[in-house]
């Protein structure tokens, strides 16, 4: 795994029962290294497939390719909709950074409540 055999064993020497082990030592310890490429696939998810049926790149600009046969006005609709995904992408990618640094200040997420 991800969190060396030592760790473990030296959580059980302190007297610490497999519980507190866990919540103390491995899972943090584990988390940190399991969140960045989690949180990637994520990301990646959320771009590549349909969220709510109605978000993706190709989805967006269909729908902004209807409205501009009836409006003329196709640079308003295809700027919308670029930044309507650069949002969606931003928030995301600021959510990862911030929970990436939690789990480097606090060591985990259950030691961060703690």
């Amino acid at each position: 795994g991800s969190v060396p055999k030592g760790q473990r064993e030296a959580a059980y020497s302190i007297g610490m029962t497999w519980g507190q082990a866990m919540r103390r030592t491995i899972l943090p310890q584990a988390g940190r290294v399991a969140v960045p490429p989690l949180s990637n696939t994520f990301i990646s998810l959320v771009k590549d497939t349909s969220l709510a049926a109605a978000i993706t790149v190709p989805e967006m600009f269909q729908a902004a390719q209807r409205i501009v046969a009836t409006t003329y006005e196709p640079l308003i609709l295809y700027v919308e909709a670029a930044i309507l995904y650069l949002a969606l992408s931003s928030v995301l990618s600021a959510l990862q950074t911030r929970l990436e640094t939690r789990l480097n200040r606090y060591g985990g997420f259950l030691e961060a409540r703690s």
